[in-house]
């Protein structure tokens, strides 16, 4: 694993992203994951460009409010106006953000169907358009992620990496699948590879690194000069960290069952004292990747999903991982 990337003028050490991901990624998720170490960047979830410029557009507002110790952090757009993008970027780099992404990866229909996300990917000069608009409203690092294409009849990520390369983008992410996947099989490591060979510009890989492990693979396989990761880090918000661990010594820790009681009180706590308006929702969603494994998790979450409001259901963590502890205590003294 590189030690860092730059993008840009901006430093990234380690040279490890958390993924833009709509519903996780907010600005308590992302200082949980930075507290925890060994994530080198991270991302806002993908925000609507649109939304950013109407001045009424409270989720736009509430996906781009940050915190200083966030940085370096940058904001992920998506939209299919090259000028509407262009002013969004530039609203972005005034708030304070390092940097500003293009998502061209979103599979979801209502986003494809309004022509933003991988929508775009079956339209090469709309992208080009845009990647011009935002490069030249803004200054600080502009990147994009993107799918490898629409199908597998049309993968253009080569070509779309060098076009990002000539219209002055600092970096490209690559997620080696295609829309029509969308998360179901195996991501195509070769596409990233083929990406790195293609361009000068760092080249971040992302699909299927679940594991330490798979970071390492991920680089050798590729040559990619940074390795992004999405839907791991909720399920096991210490990945980064573990891969820091394993690139210095070649192993790493797995949290015993004191550091996850400790991580999902922590993270329950953060989204109270934020005064999230779904902070309830949250904590119910993210009970199914925080207990998994966890011997009697299935009970938690029944009383967590059953649970009216947020300290009742910290109430609930709190009882059922105490009562483990004082047993796993008892058992071991006597």
């Amino acid at each position: 694993m590189p030690d860092q990337v730059k993008i840009g003028d901006i430093q990234i050490a380690p040279a490890t992203v958390l993924a833009p991901m709509a519903g996780v990624t907010d600005t308590v998720f992302r200082r949980f994951i930075r507290n925890l170490g060994g994530c080198g960047l991270i991302m806002t979830e993908f925000t609507s460009a649109d939304g950013v410029l109407r001045a009424k557009d409270q989720k736009a507002k509430r996906y781009l409010h940050f915190y200083e110790d966030e940085h370096p952090i940058s904001a992920q757009l998506f939209g299919s106006d090259p000028k509407v993008m262009a002013e969004a970027a530039r609203m972005v780099e005034g708030l304070g953000f390092d940097l500003v992404d293009l998502n061209l990866g979103c599979p979801a229909k209502k986003v494809v169907k309004c022509n933003g996300g991988s929508g775009l990917l079956r339209d090469l000069p709309a992208i080009g358009k845009i990647f011009e608009a935002v490069r030249a409203a803004i200054k600080i690092p502009f990147t994009v992620k993107f799918r490898a294409g629409w199908d597998d009849e049309n993968i253009i990520c080569v070509e779309l990496a060098k076009m990002a390369e000539d219209c002055g983008l600092c970096a490209v992410a690559l997620h080696a699948r295609t829309r029509e996947q969308g998360y179901s099989g195996q991501a195509r490591w070769e596409w990233i590879a083929a990406v790195k060979q293609a361009v000068k510009i760092p080249v971040i890989g992302n699909g299927d690194v679940r594991t330490p492990e798979d970071a390492c693979a991920i680089v050798t396989q590729t040559g990619c000069d940074a390795v992004m990761i999405g839907r791991t880090a909720p399920a096991n918000p210490w990945i980064f960290r573990q891969i820091t661990q394993y690139t210095a010594k070649g192993s790493y820790e797995e949290p015993a069952e004191a550091d996850r009681y400790q991580m999902i009180r922590t993270y329950f706590q953060m989204l109270i004292e934020e005064e999230l308006p779904d902070a309830v929702g949250k904590m119910k969603q993210f009970a199914s990747w925080f207990t998994h494994g966890v011997a009697g998790g299935a009970a938690l979450r029944k009383g967590i999903y059953e649970s009216k409001n947020a300290p009742e259901i910290l109430s609930r963590v709190e009882g059922f991982f105490e009562e483990r502890l004082r047993s796993s205590l008892v058992s071991t003294t006597s």
